[in-house]
């Protein structure tokens, strides 16, 4: 497993920016705008991660700008925690072993999300290109939220 990147809802893209850019440092490695999905995601990288996070794509802070004004309450705004692993269905069947509900499951071969103990969300990428789909992971229903 490799840790990927953390997720954090903002409300304001350009303040947000001129706080971990302008006051803490960070540098932008790039940018995402979706706009079908009326998204913007910038990903960040700490000042002394910014060399290896241009080249490897992690660690990075992702900030997630959505279009649309919302307002975040119970924690929305963090987001979740990203892991890369080797195998997203042997990891999901793993962690299904060992009593920890997947939210949702990885239908498409490449994502799924389950929670920690305290509800902080986790998503789980499989490295790589998406697996062909399977079951029962291709008809699991999602569980919850996440």
């Amino acid at each position: 497993m490799e840790y990927l990147h953390t997720m954090v809802r903002v409300t304001d893209l350009k303040q947000s920016l001129e706080f971990y850019c302008g006051k803490l440092g960070f540098v932008e490695t790039h940018r995402i705008e979706n706009e079908k999905g009326r998204f913007t995601l910038v990903y960040l990288a700490a000042p002394g991660d910014a060399e290896t996070a241009k080249k490897a794509q992690r660690p990075l802070l992702e900030l997630t700008y959505n279009w649309d004004p919302e307002t975040y309450t119970g924690g929305r705004n963090f987001g979740h925690l990203a892991f890369a692993v080797d195998d997203i269905y042997a990891t999901c069947d793993k962690l299904m072993k060992a009593g920890i509900t997947i939210n949702r499951p990885p239908r498409d071969g490449y994502m799924a999300f389950i929670r920690s103990p305290d509800q902080i969300s986790i998503e789980l990428l499989q490295k790589g290109a998406a697996k062909p789909a399977q079951e029962p992971w291709a008809s699991m229903p999602n569980s919850g939220v996440w």
